[in-house]
C-alpha cells in the first residue's frame, strides 16, 4: 500500500488527464447542489454534451460552467484539452510564446489571461515565480500551471468550502482577488523585514543588511515587472467584452484590476523606501571607510619624522651629526617629537 505522502503527491500533481481538480457550478441552484466535484472523465463527457455556443451568442449567459485546473507538468494535460475542451488556438500558442507578462485579452469569443503568482512554497526569492494560463468561456474556465501556485491554490480552496461563483467571469474576477490577497501578504512580509532592518540601522546595530535588502529589492522589482497587467489589453478588454459577458460581471472586473493596481502602487514605494535604506547604508559605509582611512593616514604622517631621521642616521658613513655628543640622543627625540607634533597638529587641524 503506497504511504500517504505518495498519495497525496500524485493527488496534486493530477489525475491521468493531468486535472488537478474540477467543479462544474449551476448558478441557478442553490446549497451543495450550487458546485459539484468533478474528475476528468465526467469532465471530458459533460464537455462532450455541450450544445455549440451560437445558441446565446450575443446575450450574457447565466446557465451552469465548469472550472478545470490542469497540471502542465503533466504530459497528457495539453492533449486531453486539445481533444475535449474545444478552446481557442490563441490559448495553446500562449501557452508555448514565452511571454509571461500579466495580460487579459479577448480571443475571439474568450478571454485568454496570463497570471503570474508565486509558488506555493515562496521564500522571498525572485525565482519563485510562475505563470498561470487561464481561458475563460461562457462555459468553461480552464486554469493551467507548471508549478504550485498560490493564487490559485486559495480559489481551489475556497471553491472546496463552499464558494461558488455565479459566472466564469466572477470566477475569474475571485482569482485576480486571491492574487491581490497574495501579493498584500508578500508585501506585508518585505515591510515588516524593512522595518527591522530600518531599526537595527537607526539603532546603529547595522551588520550587512544591504545584500538582503537588493534581494528584496530585486524580488519587488521582478514582481512589479511580471504581475503588471498590460494597460492597452485591459483597456481593449473592458471596452468591447464578450456578448456572453454581463454588465455587472465587466463592472467587478475592473474594480479586481484597480485593486491589483493599488497593491503594485504599494510595491513600488516600498521599492523607494528600499532604496533609500541602501543609500543610508552605502553612506554610512562610506563614513566609516573615511574614518578608517583618516586613523591610517594619520597614523603615516606621524610616523614620518621618526622613520625619515632613522633613515638618515642609519646610514654607516662618516660625519653623522650628534654621534659624539653625549646628549645627542635626546636631541633626536626632541627633534623627532617637535616633527611628530606639528604633523598631529596639521592633520588635525584638517580634519576640524
Amino acid at each position: 500500500m503506497p504511504a500517504l505522502h505518495d498519495l497525496a503527491a500524485n493527488s496534486y500533481g493530477g489525475d491521468e488527464a493531468g486535472l488537478i481538480c474540477g467543479y462544474l457550478f449551476d448558478p441557478g441552484a442553490s446549497g451543495p447542489e450550487a458546485s459539484r466535484e468533478i474528475d476528468s472523465s465526467q469532465a471530458a463527457a459533460w464537455l462532450d454534451a455541450l450544445p455549440p455556443e451560437e445558441e446565446f451568442a450575443g446575450a450574457p449567459f447565466e446557465g451552469p460552467y465548469a472550472w478545470l485546473h490542469f497540471n502542465l507538468s503533466h504530459a497528457q494535460a495539453e492533449r486531453w484539452l486539445r481533444r475535449h475542451a474545444r478552446l481557442s488556438d490563441t490559448f495553446y500558442e500562449t501557452l508555448h510564446d514565452g511571454l509571461p507578462s500579466t495580460r487579459i485579452e479577448r480571443a475571439d469569443d474568450a478571454l485568454i489571461a496570463v497570471i503570474n503568482d508565486v509558488h506555493f512554497e515562496f521564500s522571498f526569492e525572485p525565482s519563485d515565480i510562475s505563470t498561470l494560463w487561464i481561458a475563460v468561456g461562457a462555459r468553461l474556465v480552464v486554469t493551467a500551471r507548471s508549478k504550485p501556485l498560490r493564487s490559485v491554490d486559495a480559489l481551489r480552496t475556497a471553491v472546496k468550502a463552499g464558494d461558488a461563483p455565479g459566472s466564469s467571469t466572477e470566477l475569474l474576477e475571485h482569482l485576480l482577488r486571491a492574487q491581490a490577497d497574495v501579493l498584500v501578504k508578500i508585501v506585508r512580509g518585505v515591510t515588516g523585514r524593512v522595518d527591522r532592518i530600518e531599526d537595527e540601522l537607526l539603532a546603529g546595530r547595522l551588520d550587512h543588511k544591504r545584500a538582503r535588502l537588493g534581494v528584496m529589492r530585486r524580488l519587488l522589482v521582478r514582481l512589479q515587472r511580471l504581475l503588471a497587467p498590460e494597460p492597452a489589453a485591459l483597456f481593449r478588454l473592458l471596452q468591447r467584452p464578450p456578448g456572453w459577458m454581463a454588465e455587472d460581471d465587466t463592472q467587478e472586473l475592473r474594480g479586481a484590476t484597480e485593486e491589483f493596481s493599488v497593491v503594485l502602487r504599494d510595491m513600488q514605494a516600498l521599492q523607494e523606501r528600499i532604496k533609500l535604506l541602501q543609500e543610508e547604508i552605502a553612506a554610512n559605509v562610506n563614513e566609516d571607510n573615511n574614518r578608517s582611512l583618516f586613523v591610517l593616514t594619520v597614523v603615516t604622517v606621524l610616523a614620518l619624522p621618526i622613520n625619515i631621521l632613522a633613515g638618515l642616521f642609519g646610514m654607516n658613513v662618516g660625519g653623522i651629526p650628534l654621534a659624539e655628543h653625549k646628549h645627542g640622543f635626546w636631541i633626536v627625540v626632541a627633534i623627532v617629537a617637535t616633527f611628530t607634533a606639528v604633523a598631529a597638529w596639521a592633520a588635525f587641524r584638517k580634519k576640524r
